[in-house]
């Protein structure tokens, strides 16, 4: 008797048939061979709500349950999430955690190169794909940057470019964590899980920082790609 795992195979989206006909056929060899033991309506609801709390399924409103890709995000090319999610077919959304007026900390003076007092806005979103969290973001942008902190709705480098102010270099920092309890219930993840922090600060063509941006991501929905080159070439 075949396994479940031997009978589902990975789907073709090139294939002659319709991806629903052929998970169908994958399901129904199973059930015929045994594979898949009978199971309940409930059982089946349950074990779909947990893929969907572990991130591993994205719910839909009105649509139903889908896969949940990974996303794999270029460390070497400067863009905005909502470009990122964009670019691979999916919507990008946010929900508002914190929005205010303030002055740089010690920290973001130092890391902005700016004068202490100097005017700032933070932006502190939970940034989300297709109605799944992706990110945590905490973005502490130059006042004098931007018109007024109501002009940053879904993206703020869409705001900053508006104005000729948008990032064209960054320096970015990569680094493992594990989520804290507070970071892992607004991810839908678990306390501990891994997870990846993500520093930029982002820089205007005369070399002046506009931006300083902390992302919080779960360990298990992206990957960090750059592309690299030998010197001798």
């Amino acid at each position: 008797m075949a396994s479940f795992s031997e009978i589902l195979k990975p789907l073709d989206p090139a294939g002659s048939q319709p991806l629903y006909q052929q998970l169908q056929r994958a399901i129904r060899e199973a059930i015929e061979s045994h594979a898949l033991a009978p199971v309940s309506r409930i059982t089946v609801r349950k074990a779909l709500e947990g893929l969907v709390e572990e991130g591993l399924l994205v719910r839909r409103q009105g649509s139903g349950n889908f896969v949940a890709a990974r996303i794999e995000k270029n460390f070497a090319k400067l863009t905005s999430f909502s470009e990122d999610m964009r670019a691979r077919g999916r919507v990008p959304n946010s929900k508002w955690l914190k929005r205010a007026e303030g002055t740089v900390t010690p920290e973001e003076a130092l890391t902005l190169r700016l004068s202490p007092g100097t005017p700032v806005y933070r932006f502190h979103r939970l940034r989300y794909a297709d109605e799944a969290p992706m990110s945590l973001e905490f973005t502490t942008v130059v006042a004098s940057y931007l018109p007024s902190i109501e002009t940053v709705d879904n993206s703020l480098y869409e705001a900053l470019q508006a104005v000729g102010c948008r990032p064209v270099r960054a320096l970015q920092r990569l680094r493992a964590l594990l989520l804290s309890a507070e970071q892992a219930k607004l991810l839908n993840a678990h306390e501990g899980d891994a997870g990846l922090l993500v520093e930029r600060v982002g820089y205007l063509r005369d070399g002046q920082a506009v931006e300083y941006c902390q992302s919080y991501y779960r360990g298990d929905t992206y990957d960090f790609v750059a592309e690299l080159s030998s010197t001798s070439e």
